[in-house]
């Protein structure tokens, strides 16, 4: 007797022809639907007035969506599947325009692109400042601004500016940091003599320069994505920047995630016009400013704590107005207008010197 092993490889090609077709119908039937919800999702926009961009309710729909996948897919690639389907559903009403700080290839990019899809029409500004402008001018509906990385700390320009601003702090964005070593094509690593970067990611890839690149120079230069330019066009240089810096500027990755601290990770708000309903996971984002008294922080947090509101960021900045006087830059779970979160706030307003409601948002779903 033959064992099913023994079978020649032309036996199961009527196996996988079939398969193939199963996967072709499969195919058709997602094309028809995914063409359906476009269909659906554009009569939504035309009965939506104002703002087309909702961030509560793609929450809720990206959160809905990982709580009923079955596999085998993990939950992340399905949301980010329907991110975009989402993104270009929207853009076919007209898309969102979204500045972030650029040149193209920044991480700011990247969460630009997470958060908002790939139908999302990014612009690149020179600053900060200038994201804020656009957005502000109304140039842009949406910008995104680094907050604060997990290595190295707050970004400080993107809290300065937050208490001027009337825009509103809606939506967040997490992305992990991995940062690749790249040069021009058939560049060896014995005869690099320099390496450029932002401050940062120089700071955060140090030990791995040391080790493996020790007598190569280390040029801070504006943003990853200057870095990867001027390594395009210099010899004997490398730039350390992310991968998306390698795809616009023709770069080889020579070593990849060389950063020091494998789970680096940067936090990126999203501002815009736009007030989001509760999603039910939501942030408020505050900045407060406490009496010059002892025991003046502690009695404007206590509210907090009384009523059982969680806080998951707590940043002190120079307010710039007077010496040695502080703002706090301070993330509570919950959205402003849920009872408890609402009753605190009431209560801090009363205590504080400075209070100012940044915004209420949907956390982070991808």
């Amino acid at each position: 007797m033959v064992s099913d092993s023994s079978a020649s490889p032309l036996s199961a090609a009527p196996d996988l022809i079939a398969l193939r077709h199963a996967i072709d119908a499969l195919d058709a039937e997602i094309l028809g639907k995914i063409n359906a919800r476009a269909a659906i999702a554009r009569q939504v926009g035309s009965l939506k007035v104002g703002q087309a961009y909702r961030p509560e309710r793609e929450a809720e729909v990206l959160r809905r969506i990982k709580a009923i996948n079955q596999g085998p897919l993990p939950d992340e690639v399905v949301a980010r599947l329907f991110r975009e389907i989402m993104s270009a559903c929207l853009a076919l009403e007209r898309p969102v325009t979204v500045a972030y700080l650029g040149p193209k290839g920044t991480f700011s990019e990247l969460a630009a692109i997470k958060h908002f899809g790939e139908g999302a029409d990014v612009q690149p500004t020179s600053s900060i400042d200038e994201v804020y402008r656009s957005v502000e001018s109304g140039a842009a509906d949406f910008g995104v601004v680094p907050v604060e990385n997990s290595t190295e700390g707050a970004v400080g320009r993107s809290l300065d500016l937050m208490p001027q601003t009337l825009l509103k702090t809606c939506g967040e964005v997490v992305v992990r940091i991995h940062h690749h070593l790249m040069s021009r094509a058939k560049t060896e690593m014995g005869n690099i003599q320099r390496v450029f970067s932002h401050g940062q990611s120089l700071a955060q890839c140090h030990e791995w320069l040391n080790i493996h690149l020790p007598h190569a120079e280390r040029i801070a230069v504006s943003s990853n994505a200057e870095a990867a330019r001027r390594a395009s066009v210099e010899p004997f240089s490398a730039a350390v920047a992310g991968e998306m810096a390698a795809g616009h500027y023709n770069l080889e990755i020579l070593e990849s995630n060389i950063e020091d601290e494998p789970n680096n990770t940067t936090r990126f708000l999203v501002l815009g016009a736009y007030e989001p309903k509760p999603s039910g996971h939501d942030k408020t984002s505050l900045v407060m400013s406490a009496a010059n008294r002892a025991g003046a922080v502690y009695e404007m947090l206590t509210p907090f704590a009384r009523r059982g509101v969680s806080m998951s960021k707590f940043e002190s900045r120079p307010s710039k107005v007077a010496i040695w006087d502080y703002l706090f830059f301070v993330d509570i779970e919950g959205h402003q207008t849920d009872a408890n979160v609402a009753e605190a706030l009431e209560e801090v307003r009363k205590i504080a010197g400075y209070v100012k409601v940044l915004g209420s948002y949907p956390t982070a779903v991808l």
